[in-house]
């Protein structure tokens, strides 16, 4: 759930592994899931301006943060698991706040937002049941929910490969309608640790994820409930 927001247009990342490389093959051998490789341009700008660490150029921060940026591109974007360049997809796992872990496969098909905010509570007492969400319907609930992106930054990188433990951050402007919740314009933020096991090549073998979605929903849910009687007619 990294990064979300982006428009269709070549352009080189300086964030993204690979993507520029993808592009130039993407006529080729690439299948992309809208037809063409994606633009971070409005979300890089967003981190660009409320990023809370700039990390040195080849540092292990950068290098991670990079590569967490890339994984989620790919799995957002690319259609095969075969054109993955960022896991290991025989061994790849993605495991959140402790639930059973999905394969490489399986996390492609149901979308990382839905694999992310997944719950074990009730129905009538969650406030995003992903179980009834596609990965399209998951995605364009966040891109209308923040239309600059939702931007993703490391904030501290604990132990180097190959296994890997950091914390990281995720931020947006709430400036855009989220499943029946007008706008707030305001700032929505988490924080959580990531655990990334890579093989010898860097690929991601196994992700564990942990945070309080409680932090991302409490600010989304701010926001007055929309319905007919209070949308304007002109």
């Amino acid at each position: 759930m990294a990064d979300e927001k982006e428009t269709i247009k070549n352009v080189r990342d300086k964030y993204r592994l690979f993507l520029h490389e993808d592009q130039a093959a993407a006529a080729g051998t690439i299948q992309w899931r809208h037809g063409d490789p994606p633009s971070y341009e409005s979300v890089n700008k967003l981190f660009e301006q409320g990023r809370t660490k700039v990390w040195p150029e080849g540092s292990l921060e950068e290098t991670v943060q990079n590569a967490i940026k890339s994984w989620e591109m790919e799995l957002s974007h690319k259609t095969r698991i075969k054109d993955f360049r960022t896991i290991n997809p025989e061994k790849f796992k993605l495991l959140v706040n402790g639930r059973d872990g999905l394969s490489a496969e399986e996390t492609l098909k149901v979308g990382s937002y839905n694999v992310l905010l997944k719950s074990s509570m009730p129905d009538e007492f969650k406030y995003y049941k992903a179980d009834e969400e596609t990965f399209e319907s998951s995605h364009n609930a966040f891109r209308s929910a923040f239309p600059r992106g939702f931007a993703w930054e490391v904030i501290n990188v604990y132990t180097g490969p190959p296994v890997v433990t950091y914390k990281f951050r995720h931020w947006g402007f709430f400036e855009g309608p989220f499943k029946g919740h007008a706008p707030t314009g305001q700032m929505v933020q988490f924080y959580g640790l990531g655990i990334l096991k890579v093989d010898e090549s860097l690929r991601a073998e196994d992700v564990e994820v942990y945070y309080d979605p409680t932090e991302l929903f409490g600010e989304l849910l701010k926001g007055p409930t929309i319905s007919e009687s209070n949308v304007e007619h002109h």
